[in-house]
């Protein structure tokens, strides 16, 4: 994806609680805030839902093989 700068005018204040929550996270500043509109956005919730559903269809016969083995263990079948 292509990248485009932004500029922005913040508190010095803003600023710095960007910089420190950034360091605190081993991110940069502008990967911090380009995250904090990602989630705003509901980007970040999109992408997980998305990559949960692809783990599931890829793995649903390993869950289904071990439910089937635990409902057989307990009697349930």
């Amino acid at each position: 994806m292509a990248k485009t700068q932004l500029n922005v005018r913040v508190e010095e204040s803003t600023a710095e609680a960007a910089r420190r929550r950034a360091l605190q996270r081993g991110m940069s500043v502008n990967r911090y805030i380009e995250e904090l509109v990602k989630q705003d956005a509901g980007e970040v919730g999109r992408t997980f839902v998305d990559a949960a559903a692809d783990f599931m269809k890829q793995y649903a016969s390993v869950f289904a093989e071990e439910f089937d083995s635990e409902q057989q263990r307990k009697g349930h079948r």
